[in-house]
């Protein structure tokens, strides 16, 4: 994140932003008091700021005023305040904010360092408006702009389809019902053959909207639905973020699910489903591929004698050269314990000097004990093998057994 500014004249509100912003965003938060010393500060660098968060009633603009001066600045603009009446809270709606906050205590704040990290990933995120009306399908778009979304617009169906073939990480459909060559239900059920509900969003919309409309669009597979001419802007953006947010939320847990808390490598769930892709590409192509698995020698006296803290900082140290050694295309994982595997999409001879290369590197490079002098020398034992057997269980369970001959045989060692 880059800077945010704060321009808040309550000296209480104002230090408890800068803090907590700083705090929780780690970015540079600039406060000032007045409409003059923001407009000061953001005259030669307003791209530098990812939003301005702003009090309604300054002593030098007491209407809102700052709020348009810093909408013309391209900054996106978070109004925090004590009150919001209707007449005020049109006129905020009316200048393109992104949002306003009350000030009601920690939850706000909360809210607000979501709103601002949520702001900080938009960028990222790819949303299609489908619509083939001009205006509303314009104006949709206009908003989501306004929250930074990379925003693609399609005027029929099948536009639509063409773009999302062109740009399949899209996270977000909008779409219009009532459209030619292919309505708003066709377009989400073909959509819905492609992408699930767990990769991508679809909310329908239209102008003659019901409970009848809504549920045929849910039926079809779309996640949400809203009417046209009835939704609130705040209303609009809470549910464009909460349908955003169920996608990230499911990706993390995706995530977590193939990953290794300790290392962060991939584990071995991520190696059997990715692997056997690898492995049945090799097998029926007769591309070179080789199995390494790898394990740290006498890693149980490491254990008994430091604890098994400075274990963890022995397999993170391990885990590391191995990332750094081994070739981008490799698929590496974390078997658990002190193993991991590897399988190199190479020659033999080119996976033994890769190997050999990540043996002696680790050999030479200690990993220090945190409050001590003394460090760790580790090494590691390698089975290694380029026969792709009957499937990748028995090409892992091949290099296991070289694994152990290496162990048998005096350790520190590649057996291939």
């Amino acid at each position: 994140m880059k800077k945010i500014l704060v321009v808040e004249d309550s000296s209480f509100f104002g230090r408890m932003l800068k803090n907590k912003l700083t705090a929780e965003t780690g970015a540079k938060v600039c406060w000032v008091t007045t409409m003059t010393e923001a407009l000061t500060l953001v005259q030669d660098d307003a791209s530098e700021y990812v939003a301005a968060i702003v009090n309604f009633n300054l002593p030098d603009a007491p209407r809102g005023e700052i709020v348009s001066e810093l909408v013309s600045c391209n900054i996106p603009v978070i109004v925090f305040t004590s009150v919001v009446n209707k007449e005020v809270r049109e006129q905020i709606w009316a200048e393109k904010v992104v949002d306003y906050v009350l000030k009601e205590g920690v939850q706000s704040l909360d809210y607000l360092v979501a709103l601002l990290r949520r702001l900080e990933r938009n960028p990222q995120t790819e949303v299609l408006v489908v619509d083939d009306s001009a205006l509303p399908r314009e104006a949709i778009a206009a908003l989501l702009r306004v929250h930074r979304y990379k925003v693609f617009e399609a005027a029929d169906g099948r536009q639509a389809l063409q773009i999302m073939a062109e740009h399949p990480q899209i996270k977000l459909v909008i779409t219009d019902f009532h459209m030619p060559n292919m309505d708003g239900f066709e377009l989400t059920q073909t959509l819905r053959k492609q992408w699930s509900k767990d990769d991508m969003a679809i909310i329908g919309i239209s102008a003659r909207g019901d409970n009848v409309m809504a549920a045929r669009f849910l039926k079809c597979g779309a996640n949400d639905f809203m009417v046209k001419q009835a939704f609130l802007t705040e209303e609009f953006y809470c549910r464009v973020s909460q349908n955003i947010e169920n996608l990230e939320n499911i990706a993390a847990i995706r995530e977590a699910a193939v990953t290794d808390f300790l290392t962060g490598l991939p584990n071995r769930r991520h190696l059997f489903e990715e692997g056997v892709q690898v492995w049945q590409q090799a097998a029926e192509t007769d591309l070179e591929l080789c199995c390494a698995i790898f394990d740290i020698d006498h890693f149980k006296q490491i254990n008994d004698e430091y604890g098994h803290d400075i274990g963890d900082l022995a397999i993170q140290h391990v885990a590391r050269i191995l990332q750094d050694s081994l070739p981008a295309e490799a698929v590496l994982a974390r078997m658990g314990g002190e193993e991991f595997c590897a399988l190199l999409p190479q020659g033999k001879e080119k996976a033994v000097e890769c190997c050999e290369a990540f043996r002696r590197t680790l050999e030479l490079t200690p990993t220090d004990i945190p409050g001590s002098d003394s460090a760790i020398h580790l090494t590691v034992s390698i089975g290694l093998t380029a026969e792709t057997d009957t499937s990748l269980e028995a090409m892992i369970n091949c290099a296991d057994v070289l694994l152990y001959q290496a162990k048998d045989s005096g350790r520190n060692r590649l057996v291939c």
